[in-house]
């Protein structure tokens, strides 16, 4: 049976391992390629788009695809709606693993945005010292807000300056430790945090950093669920691709 697994996230790792394991079972994790520094799964991989929702279908066919596998992140949204459509027509199972969002806790400062211009509003007029992590793709909506400071925090170096007057760059790649997010926080007298809500254990420190320390924290909404039901343990995913096997073998 063949599977591809539309990666990128620690979750679409765990599973490939658990598919490297199994018999029977030929497997493939596709990364979009955005960040090179890529975790190197235990199965064959692909590194690139497809074109699109035509280039998707396109593959799935041509590589006799049995069963796809969304285990993207929680805010790429056109592949997750390219992948269901795209399964839809092949007519063959999509199974979603994604992660559990963050919940809010009384002890949480959360203000809610609805998205990243939402967020930039949230910060208001009066200049703040911002610590930014939402991602490369997502920095520019903060230009309309240029009055403040904003400590920006990627994986990898940006391919170019934002259009920010007052900003500074860190590069880091989770998981990170509460403490060290802490002395970050205090260090760069951050009055408010910015990021998405992403879930998982990687990037949650600044979260109960900010937590500890009484920092308000704007989070972003996740995009629209996806119809299909999301999964959030690989295991389980492991399951239902084990259950179409048996299926097709008509046990």
């Amino acid at each position: 049976m063949r599977v591809l697994v539309l990666g990128g996230t620690s979750e679409a790792n765990k599973l490939a391992h658990l598919l490297a394991e199994a018999s029977g079972i030929s497997a493939t994790v596709s990364f979009a390629g955005r960040t090179k520094a890529i975790l190197a799964p235990p199965i064959s991989c692909r590194i690139g788009g497809f074109g699109g929702v035509e280039g998707l279908i396109d593959y799935l066919k041509a590589e006799n695809i049995d069963v796809l596998v969304d285990a993207t992140h929680p805010f790429a949204e056109q592949i997750s709606r390219h992948a269901e459509i795209a399964a839809k027509r092949a007519k063959i199972p999509l199974a979603v693993l994604s992660r559990p969002a963050w919940v809010r806790t009384v002890q949480d400062l959360w203000i809610d945005a609805a998205d990243k211009t939402d967020a930039a509003l949230a910060l208001g007029h009066e200049p703040r010292r911002v610590f930014l992590t939402i991602g490369r793709l997502q920095i520019e909506a903060f230009a309309k807000a240029p009055q403040h400071f904003y400590l920006v925090r990627t994986i990898e170096p940006l391919a170019l300056p934002p259009r920010l007057p007052n900003y500074r760059v860190i590069h880091g790649r989770g998981p990170f430790l509460v403490e060290a997010e802490e002395k970050l926080l205090r260090e760069e007298s951050i009055d408010v945090v910015v990021t998405k809500n992403s879930g998982g254990e990687a990037a949650f420190a600044k979260i109960l950093a900010a937590r500890n320390l009484r920092i308000p924290v704007i989070m972003v909404a996740r995009p629209g669920e996806a119809m299909q039901a999301a999964m959030h343990d690989p295991g389980e995913v492991m399951d239902c691709i084990l259950r179409h096997q048996l299926a097709r073998r008509g046990v």
